[in-house]
C-alpha cells in the first residue's frame, strides 16, 4: 500500500472545503496510507515586495521539506506544471509503485505559490489547469483526482 502525503500551506477556512477533503481522505484510506500536513504560511504585509515574497516562499519551502516523507516522490502543484489526465495520473502512481517508490508527496503552496528552489527539487511539477483556483478548492480537487486515480487502478465504478 502506497503512502500518500499531502502537504498544503495553511488550514482550510471554509467548512464545506474541510468536509469535502475529509470525505476524499476517508475514501482514499481504502487504497493508501494518507497523511495531511498543514504548515503555517509566513505572514506578509498587505502589499508585500518581491523580496518579501521570495523570502517568505523560501521559509515556507523549508517548512514543507520538514514535512515530506523521506525518499518519497515529490509532486509540486503549480500553474506552469505539466497537465495530466486522470488516467495519466493513475498511470504515474502505478509506475511509481511498480518501481519501488512507496511514498508520494503532493505539495500545495501558499497564495504566492512555491519557491523556485523547492519546485526544482521536485520530481514533477503538476498543473491542474491554466485557470486559477482558490487554495481550498484546489485542495479538494487534488484529493478527488488522487482518489480517482486509485479508483482507476482498482477498476472501481467511481471512474466512468
Amino acid at each position: 500500500m502506497m503512502n500518500v502525503n499531502f502537504i498544503a500551506m495553511g488550514k482550510l477556512k471554509d467548512s464545506w472545503q474541510r468536509e469535502a477533503c475529509a470525505e476524499y481522505l476517508k475514501r482514499l484510506a481504502a487504497y493508501s496510507r494518507v497523511t495531511v500536513k498543514e504548515p503555517e504560511p509566513i505572514a506578509l504585509p498587505q502589499e508585500p515586495s518581491a523580496a518579501q515574497i521570495e523570502q517568505a516562499l523560501e521559509r515556507e519551502g523549508a517548512a514543507i521539506r520538514e514535512q515530506m516523507s523521506k525518499g518519497g516522490y515529490k509532486i509540486a502543484l503549480c500553474v506552469e506544471g505539466k497537465p495530466l489526465s486522470s488516467e495519466k495520473l493513475a498511470e504515474l502512481l502505478d509506475n511509481l509503485a511498480n518501481n519501488g517508490i512507496s511514498s508520494v508527496n503532493f505539495i500545495v503552496g501558499s497564495s504566492f505559490g512555491l519557491s523556485e528552489e523547492l519546485k526544482r527539487d521536485c520530481d514533477l511539477r503538476l498543473s491542474m489547469s491554466p485557470m486559477t483556483f482558490p487554495h481550498g478548492l484546489a485542495r479538494v480537487m487534488l484529493l478527488e483526482q488522487v482518489y480517482r486515480a486509485f479508483s482507476i487502478l482498482n477498476n472501481s465504478k467511481y471512474h466512468k
